[in-house]
């Protein structure tokens, strides 16, 4: 872990001293302020667009004195300005509303609450006189959504989508050695999807520093050309010069490649065309490498190349680029190869929300939640239904795990095209993405010829801007969308033929982009709608077409066809919104494999023992079923080992042999006491477990995910907290109030506990609060540390009624 946080912080900087002198990339994260507008009252809106000469009429109005406005007096408003740091998700604060968005998780925001649903960011930064002359832009990574921005008064733009990567170009609006006000109104009025978005400015935002001839913003495209036995590789290295300056230039390049450890393995040079004032110029180049390190999931190998820029030979532009070498292929009858090997996609889809944050997920958090599922053999993940955090695809190509990016909005027309090459552009360096996806289950047009035409079109624009990969699309049913797709994607067995598809179009690659997971509350093993819990669907008594069994039946079906790559079951985590079908007072989905705060459902465990080596036993339900005396209960075991034996109670049940891809039963009548469960190997024992009916609460066990963490006012530590009785053995079913303290350089930042019908406030509404409240869920909780930015060590300290008090600390280190 210390070495993948290391390395994504060296994606921020600059590689080398010398490109740290001519290119700065600087983070805008800190002190902002924020206010809530009015999406319904111009007057409510500190009067946006009301001025005489408003922002649409000239370029910088003297009559301006709104929030953009230098001269803007929040006292005039009556409004309450707090500081914030990014990502900010405002959403997390607000209460839940019955009449709410059902989709987005019955929280007061959108069309029915004008109020909650426009916000305004202010910040001042102050740019040194010696910039003049400097080519600066603004880079917001993500706003949802609807989002305006200025800067001193001048309006930047308008973006609508919340998923798009936004680039202003701010040099002549700047007062040099003097404040700027930077200024974003957001809109979350309209949803863009059908699920828990957010609001806000819920990515990183940054200030980027060049000189005028520089490499364009996404402006190099890095890919490598491999052939069996993959010893030897070509970079072809595409880079586009921009020249922002008034004058004629030319110039030249210099790429060099340096390994994990920066030791520099090649290198070209190129020289360029003159380019044009305002103008922009592709250039090529290609380094040949014997015995590269190959990236694949088990050894994600990174290489950097930096990309020198050089004008009447003097160094005036330094540019990195992360890349791994590697060969992707989809085939109709092996599946997916990767580096000639065939591999088995075994994902998830994955939404971009967690408790006490919302939308607005630090880096480490996000890292966080790639490596709660890798440990349960995941080696895929699908962004459903938007382009990715930049910061969650550099974990991915640090850990090993291949993406399927996912388009926002699925069209041919210029805006459609636009979003798509801007995620394109941005992302197409990561080694770990493997495909591209233009839609999901578009029902207006899955089964029309429009959707065929449409789909081809897409198909066309993804390949003229990234040659090297194919396109997906995911369907529900309709065939005809798929007809054009490079690689056909299967949204549940149930829903698609997707073996007459076979007979029918036999030179078809395919995959299942989403299937069902059981769908269900952690812990939760009877029936309890009434507070939005539900037993996991994966294990009701229902008919073969329902979904019983279905994360073992989809499992079995991909794994026992070749000609299909692999499957992502909807979802990973559980997220905020679509509690289907469930309804108020559930706020989340339950579909996850792990559940929203990512503590593991009983179905991950049948994941774990089929997707990866490790020896795995788990029983399911727990023991702790009080009230159900004497009721006869189904007891599963989840296993990879060749035969298991069940003990209930000290009577032994029957020794059975565990079918490959599948689970064991037994039938026992309840009665307080033990269940454990004996694995066996070659007739030999290897693993036993046991579930026992436990006492009452009389502990607090913690754990934070890393002793140590970064004093940088952004580094995030997630502590889980675990009820125990006084003997050690976790609670299954204990649900305390808690208090948590906290003491050091360190914020509350959020809590949570995996209840999908859980309404209390996830996070403080003072960001230095030393203290706050949590409820524990089946036994757990999760409390989010971020770091204030001193060094030094802090303490978390929690405590529940008639519990001593525990602690746990940590050190945060400069």
């Amino acid at each position: 872990m210390k070495h993948l946080f290391a390395f994504l912080f060296l994606l921020g900087i600059t590689f080398s001293l010398s490109a740290q002198s001519v290119r700065e990339r600087i983070l805008l994260d800190d002190g902002w302020q924020f206010a809530f507008g009015n999406a319904s009252s111009p007057e409510k809106d500190f009067g946006c667009g009301t001025e005489y000469f408003n922002y649409l009429t000239k370029a910088a109005s003297i009559h301006n004195e709104g929030p953009y406005s230098l001269k803007f007096n929040p006292e005039k408003w009556g409004v309450g300005w707090k500081t914030v740091n990014l990502p900010h998700d405002w959403v997390v604060d607000l209460p839940y509303a019955k009449e709410a968005s059902h989709s987005h998780g019955y929280k007061a925001v959108g069309y029915k609450f004008p109020e909650n649903s426009v916000g305004w960011y202010r910040k001042t930064i102050t740019v040194p006189q010696e910039d003049l002359g400097k080519h600066l832009y603004l880079q917001f990574d993500g706003i949802f959504r609807d989002a305006r921005i200025w800067i001193n008064g001048f309006y930047l733009g308008h973006e609508p989508s919340g998923y798009a990567t936004q680039v202003y170009d701010i040099t002549e609006y700047l007062n040099y050695g003097e404040e700027n006000l930077i200024c974003v109104r957001a809109d979350a009025t309209l949803e863009e999807g059908w699920f828990y978005e957010g609001a806000g400015i819920y990515r990183h935002v940054w200030l980027n520093k060049t000189a005028p001839l520089h490499v364009a913003p996404f402006g190099t495209f890095v890919h490598s050309t491999l052939a069996a036995p993959f010893d030897k590789a070509k970079l072809t290295i595409e880079t586009t010069v921009e020249n922002s300056g008034l004058q004629t230039e030319d110039y030249r390049l210099c790429h060099i490649l340096r390994d994990a450890d920066g030791k520099e393995v090649a290198r070209c040079e190129t020289a360029g065309k003159p380019v044009l004032p305002k103008d922009r110029q592709l250039t090529v180049g290609e380094i040949a490498l014997d015995k590269p390190y190959l990236w694949s999931v088990d050894t994600p190998y990174l290489y950097t190349l930096l990309t020198e820029v050089y004008q009447h030979g003097k160094l005036v532009d330094a540019y990195t680029t992360t890349t791994g070498i590697r060969d992707i292929r989809f085939d109709a009858d092996k599946g997916f190869l990767l580096n000639g090997q065939p591999l088995k996609l075994k994902g998830v889809n994955m939404h971009q929300d967690h408790p006490g944050v919302g939308a607005g997920i630090p880096d480490a958090l996000q890292v966080y939640r790639l490596k709660e599922l890798k440990k349960f053999g995941c080696n895929a993940y699908r962004s459903s239904h938007n382009p990715m955090t930049p910061e969650m695809l550099d974990a991915c190509d640090s850990l090993g795990i291949l993406v399927i990016e996912e388009n926002r909005l699925t069209g041919v027309n210029e805006e459609h095209t636009r979003l798509l090459k801007r995620m394109i552009d941005r992302d197409r360096n990561h080694p770990c993405i493997i495909l591209w996806s233009v839609g999901n289950e578009e029902w207006g047009i899955e089964w029309k010829e429009s959707g065929t035409r449409i789909a081809a079109t897409m198909r066309e624009y993804c390949h003229r801007f990234d040659p090297t990969r194919l396109m997906t699309v995911a369907s529900s049913s309709g065939p005809a969308i798929l007809i054009p797709a490079d690689v056909a994607g299967y949204n549940y067995i149930l829903q698609n033929p997707v073996e007459q598809h076979r007979k029918d179009y036999p030179g078809r690659r395919a995959l299942g982009s989403e299937e069902t997971t059981g769908c269900g509350t952690r812990g939760i093993y009877f029936d309890a709608h009434d507070k939005g819990h539900m037993v996991a669907h994966n294990r009701k008594p229902n008919g073969p077409d329902s979904l019983l069994n279905c994360i073992e039946r989809g499992w079995k079906f991909y794994d026992e066809r070749p000609y299909l790559a692999g499957l992502f079951y909807w979802t990973g985590f559980d997220y905020r919104g679509e509690p289907n079908p469930m309804k108020f007072p559930a706020t989340g989905s339950q579909f996850g494999i792990l559940d929203y705060c990512g503590f593991p459902k009983d179905e991950a465990w049948y994941l774990k023992s089929w997707w990866t080596d490790e020896p795995v036993l788990h029983i399911l339900p727990h023991w702790n079923l009080q009230g159900h005396e004497g009721d006869s209960i189904d007891i599963w075991v989840y296993s990879n080992c060749d035969e298991v034996e069940l003990t209930v109670n000290g009577k032994k049940l029957d020794r059975k042999p565990m079918p490959r891809n599948g689970h064991l039963s037994w039938k026992a009548v309840f009665q307080p006491g033990a269940v454990k469960a004996v694995g066996y190997k070659n007739g030999k024992k290897i693993l036993a477990r046991t579930v026992e009916t436990t006492g009452a609460p009389a502990r607090i066990s913690l754990t934070a995910d890393r002793p140590v963490i970064q004093a940088d006012n952004r580094d995030v530590a997630v502590c889980n907290i675990e009820l125990q009785d006084k003997k050690k053995r976790f609670v299954p079913t204990a649900c305390n109030d808690l208090t948590i303290t906290v003491s050091g350089p360190v914020r509350i930042l959020g809590v949570g506990n995996g209840d999908p019908a859980y309404q209390a406030t996830e996070r403080p509404a003072d960001a230095d609060a030393r203290t706050y409240q949590v409820k524990a869920f089946n036994g757990l909780a999760q409390v989010l540390l971020q770091s204030t930015g001193e060094a030094g060590e802090a303490t978390l300290t929690v405590v529940s009624e008639n519990l001593p008090e525990t602690s746990c600390v940590l050190k945060l280190q400069k």
